[in-house]
């Protein structure tokens, strides 16, 4: 009989008979082949570390967001129909509002257990883009969409960038007054673009704002195609995740073929499926003691109304922040005006996520680097990357304090024009002076890590000299210690090279070339990296007495 028959035969020849179990993984190995795909990533070895779990948080927030959405599609209605409430909630009996409006307000007031659900989900949604812009700046601040990982990395802007409108969607869907404003806001952006933005604006409201069909028409986009396109996203980025391998800090043992961590079954399964219920059990308390988005207060929309201080959620508030700080330049001709003080800055907005999205590639043609690497960079090595990324930052918190510049001038009693010129200006300082500062921080952290090495560990230890001298004793670093400090590789920047031959024959360098050498000495020349400390320095300063 074969190894794996529906009856085996045990040490004196007779039959053994195989639980059910068994029988139904013997069927579905023979059809489908899961042994063999199991064996091989069953036991795949995955690597730890605190940072790595805000891909996990990602993860599972968006499955909590299907989950919790499924249950409130049975209860909202998607309808712009008016009615006149009759409900739970007093304060708006006898108000005309639309279905749309008054079936949310039957879930948070009369669903037993439609309040906390809503509540769950849009906290849910905003700490699924928090995690995600988070996961993000740490696979760009140690390199980790370096090759092979750059078709990854587009997946996880992408799904960015789609979370961001899938946020937009369903905090219109309630038509409240809050989110008929920032419809209103969206729709006055829209008509800025030229010469088709009045059609894109009638064929998406279907006629004059507000229109009845917009409603209905955000719905199916917002839990069905928007949702399938980024769960098909997430998987592909799982496959990928698993077939590359996962990246590692530096470390003993740790190169670019091997990894040391855990294996995927069962140790990071087990932690995997504690920490899901542990992230439910935080967004379950939030979604039960802190409050967000309560449509009851702001009331259904109308036209004619805006609520004070109407602010989007936080990861909104950048493309805001570009348009209520712009100046309200026009350019009429031909008939036609241009509102540039709308449109420069709704453009701007993807064009910023588009250089977030191609860097990878841009980086890649810079160093002109094809190996692939599984060990990942620690920031303060590459500073200039680290220095972009934390002037992107600073951009966003700039425009994000922009984007809300009512209500810090009433909390804080400033004046409004005071505040936006002030991100006026600070949309042109604040990320150079980010830049420079971070910058600078990485090459002293560069240069703590030399003499750490040279020099050892400051031991807090003071010992007398027979001459008298105080000095500190310092305790060498461990092998593995120094491994982890200087395992970093320096290469030389990419340079264009002579333009005369040995014969006197001029060569021709293109203009892409010229650039690629000066962006290559901006971002990895001599003056980005401190020299990393030689074999022979070290023999030097350790071969004698040497106490600091």
């Amino acid at each position: 009989m074969g190894a794996r028959s529906a009856d085996r035969h045990g040490s004196g020849g007779r039959p053994v008979q195989t639980g059910k179990g068994e029988r139904l993984a013997d069927w579905a190995d023979g059809r489908l082949g899961v042994y063999g795909l199991a064996k091989s990533q069953m036991r795949k070895v995955f690597p730890d570390h605190p940072s790595f779990m805000l891909g996990e948080i990602c993860l599972y927030t968006f499955l909590i967001l299907i989950l919790t959405g499924v249950y409130l599609t049975l209860f909202f209605e998607p309808s712009s129909a008016e009615t006149v409430y009759h409900g739970s909630y007093e304060p708006l009996n006898g108000i005309i509002m639309t279905r749309a409006y008054e079936s949310t307000l039957d879930i948070s007031f009369d669903v037993r257990g439609g309040l906390l659900i809503r509540q769950i989900h849009h906290w849910a949604a905003v700490v699924f883009v928090a995690g995600m812009l988070i996961h993000m700046m740490r696979v760009f601040f140690t390199g980790a969409f370096r090759k092979p990982r750059e078709l990854n990395w587009l997946f996880g802007w992408t799904l960015l960038f789609l979370g961001i409108i899938t946020g937009l969607t369903g905090y219109s869907l309630p038509d409240d007054l809050l989110s008929g404003t920032g419809l209103r806001f969206a729709q006055g952006a829209i008509l800025s673009v030229p010469v088709v933005g009045t059609y894109l604006s009638f064929f998406l409201f279907g006629g004059e704002f507000p229109g009845d069909d917009i409603i209905s028409r955000l719905y199916p986009i917002h839990i069905l195609l928007l949702p399938g396109i980024m769960l098909g996203l997430v998987v592909a980025h799982l496959i990928l995740v698993f077939y590359h391998k996962h990246t590692q800090f530096p470390g003993p043992g740790r190169d670019q073929k091997s990894v040391v961590g855990m294996p995927f079954l069962p140790v990071y399964m087990a932690k995997a499926g504690g920490f899901f219920f542990l992230v439910f059990g935080v967004l379950s308390v939030m979604g039960a003691i802190a409050t967000i988005n309560p449509v009851w207060a702001f009331g259904p929309y109308r036209a004619d109304l805006v609520t004070t201080g109407a602010q989007p959620d936080w990861y909104l508030g950048f493309s805001e922040g570009l348009i209520r700080v712009m100046p309200g330049w026009e350019i009429n001709a031909f008939g036609h005006t241009l509102a540039l003080g709308v449109f420069i800055p709704f453009s701007l907005f993807p064009l910023l996520m588009l250089a977030i999205g191609v860097y990878p590639f841009i980086e890649a043609w810079i160093t002109g680097d094809k190996r692939e690497h599984h060990i990942l960079d620690r920031p303060r090595n590459v500073p200039t990357r680290t220095g972009l990324g934390v002037a992107w930052l600073s951009l966003y918190g700039v425009l994000l304090i922009g984007g809300g510049n009512d209500i810090v001038a009433t909390r804080f009693h400033l004046s409004i024009n005071v505040i936006t010129w002030a991100v006026r200006i600070g949309f042109f300082v604040v990320p150079v002076l980010a830049f420079i500062i971070t910058r600078r921080i990485c090459l002293g952290l560069q240069r703590r890590d030399r003499d750490k090495v040279l020099h050892g560990r400051e031991s807090g230890t003071i010992k007398r000299l027979p001459n008298g001298e105080f000095v500190e004793v310092h305790e060498p670093l461990s092998q593995a210690q120094r491994f982890t400090l200087t395992q970093h590789e320096q290469a030389p920047p990419y340079e264009v090279g002579p333009t005369v031959d040995a014969n006197g024959v001029v060569r021709k360098v293109r203009p892409a070339e010229r650039l690629r050498a000066r962006l290559a000495r901006a971002m990895y020349g001599p003056h980005t990296h401190i020299p990393k400390p030689t074999p022979e320095e070290y023999r030097e300063l350790t071969s004698g007495d040497h106490h600091h």
